[in-house]
């Protein structure tokens, strides 16, 4: 896991051109942004997958313009709608149980979220990566993104 309290996020503001993201993430060695519009809350993520994929050419679809045009809010995953697992579930969890679980949800990245003090909500506290956990096992691992709607599984039928 990225520990985000002792490594520093890489953040992109929402309105950021998604050119400029990309650049960003080169830039960093990263394939994942949080996305922040005001310290410290973190409003969603993006990814190199999610610049990459159907997400961008639905948004160029639906509203007519140019890839130049889109920015970061337009194909990121909000918070809301992202998989994560708590800090303590983890601490009990082995490598293979990460994997499993990253493999199930379908997904390349997963956030760690730790329980803040009463009447606070959960805080992220960190990431886990299929490729960190690659490199720490020194060979790849194969997991599948799930498509969640019609139009990437139609994408995914075409490749």
């Amino acid at each position: 896991m990225t520990d985000l309290t002792h490594v520093r996020a890489a953040t992109i503001s929402p309105d950021t051109p998604l050119t400029e993201a990309r650049q960003t993430m080169i830039h960093q060695g990263v394939r994942l942004l949080f996305v922040v519009s005001e310290m410290p809350c973190v409003d969603g993520l993006i990814t190199s997958t999610d610049l990459e994929g159907e997400r961008p050419m639905q948004v160029l679809d639906q509203r007519g313009v140019k890839y130049e045009d889109l920015v970061v809010v337009d194909v990121m995953s909000p918070l809301s709608k992202l998989d994560a697992i708590d800090l303590d579930e983890l601490a009990h969890a082995d490598v293979a149980k990460v994997i499993a679980t990253l493999k199930q949800l379908g997904r390349r990245h997963m956030l760690v979220v730790q329980r803040a003090g009463s009447g606070h909500g959960p805080r992220v506290r960190g990431v886990i990566s299929q490729t960190q956990i690659e490199r720490q096992l020194g060979q790849p691992i194969d997991v599948v993104e799930r498509a969640n709607n019609f139009a990437e599984i139609s994408v995914s039928l075409a490749g």
